[in-house]
């Protein structure tokens, strides 16, 4: 059996401080992207399977309700759209170097270069956690609305001013992320030198 100790040749990393490190600023941006779009598109399907089975369950007491309550689901569905917008505008901001070379240049911009990676990590995920907020919080509020409006109709307007407030989590999550990606821009070319 083969010795299982400590890893000696120069493939090792010392940990996971050395992985982050060294990992590609274009990767960390992807990952951004990826976080932005998939918490987003949870945070919607976690609130619509909130907002749903309380509607259908309540339309069984009160059927007149589920026509006017999908503005909950609708609700829902809109965090998914806010981590599609920000995903497109992440990945719009990712560029490739102009020369097409194994290695960077000798005065390649690496501070701009893991700012812009950190940066739009840092700015999807932000979104992606917004939006998984905002869609569980807008779900459990539209889960409100439906058993309530089946009780008594008129609270439906009152409880979806609270469902509308919910929903503006995802708005504040994505104009943070915009904030954040703002000033992300990878370097294509070289510090010109003097």
């Amino acid at each position: 059996m083969a010795d299982m100790g400590t890893c000696t040749t120069p493939f090792c990393n010392a940990g996971w401080a050395e992985v982050l490190s060294h990992m590609s600023p274009y990767g960390y941006a992807n990952f951004g992207i990826a976080f932005g779009l998939g918490f987003s598109v949870v945070g919607a399907a976690w609130g619509i399977w909130l907002t749903g089975s309380s509607l259908v369950g309540a339309a069984v007491k009160a059927p007149r309700i589920r026509s006017k309550n999908l503005i909950s689901v609708i609700f829902c569905e809109a965090t998914a759209i806010y981590g599609v917008i920000m995903a497109i505008i992440l990945a719009n901001k990712v560029k490739k170097p102009e020369q097409e070379a194994f290695q960077f240049e000798e005065n390649w911009d690496f501070p701009s270069f893991y700012f812009a990676g950190y940066g739009m990590f840092s700015a999807g995920l932000s979104v992606g956690l917004t939006n998984i907020a905002s869609g569980v919080s807008v779900g459990i509020a539209g889960s409100s609305c439906a058993i309530a409006d089946a009780q008594d109709p008129s609270l439906f307007v009152k409880i979806l001013i609270v469902e509308i407030f919910a929903s503006a989590l995802g708005i504040f999550g994505i104009i943070v992320g915009i904030i954040e990606s703002n000033a992300c821009t990878f370097p294509i070319a070289g510090i010109e030198q003097e």
